[in-house]
């Protein structure tokens, strides 16, 4: 019913510390190579530059693609890792609360993170973090379960039991 990896929006700010970072590595090697050297060396400050944008880039794309959610009328999965691998999953009927949180800036990017309070407690934590469009995948949850329950309607729609 749903499958994705946090959006891409969803690492900016990882995007901008890393850039901070190395513009402030360039800087700091464009004044060690003056002091040292007599001068700036240009080529070693802008080839400090492009490769660590280029690390910085490449760890966030990582950072993303090796997260991957999915939804089913059964479960749910969360997968992380490339060479060591965690797997969280939970049966979809131990799903009790799904809420969805956004600062502002997630707000902003159409990005937020889907908590799933299971059976498990609160010792078990489950969520969809950075994904697009938090809402559609409450939604997409809601339909999961309905389509698991038994009568098709879930847990609000049951008829109600007689005492007596």
């Amino acid at each position: 019913m749903f499958q994705g990896h946090p959006s891409w929006r969803s690492i900016i700010a990882f995007y901008i510390k890393g850039l901070f970072v190395v513009l402030i590595a360039a800087f700091v090697v464009g004044i060690v190579t003056n002091i040292t050297g007599g001068g700036t060396d240009g080529g070693l400050v802008a080839l400090v530059a492009v490769i660590g944008v280029a690390v910085v880039v490449l760890a966030g794309f990582i950072k993303r693609i090796t997260v991957h959610y999915t939804i089913t009328t059964r479960r749910l999965h969360i997968k992380r890792g490339i060479i060591s691998r965690e797997i969280q999953e939970t049966r979809l009927e131990r799903v009790q609360n799904v809420n969805y949180d956004q600062s502002v800036l997630q707000r902003l990017l159409q990005v937020g993170d889907v908590d799933f309070d299971t059976a498990a407690g609160d010792d078990f934590n489950f969520v969809f973090a950075g994904v697009a469009n938090p809402d559609e995948v409450v939604e997409r949850v809601d339909r999961a379960t309905h389509a698991a329950s038994p009568t098709g309607l879930g847990d609000e729609h049951t008829a109600p039991t007689q005492l007596g």
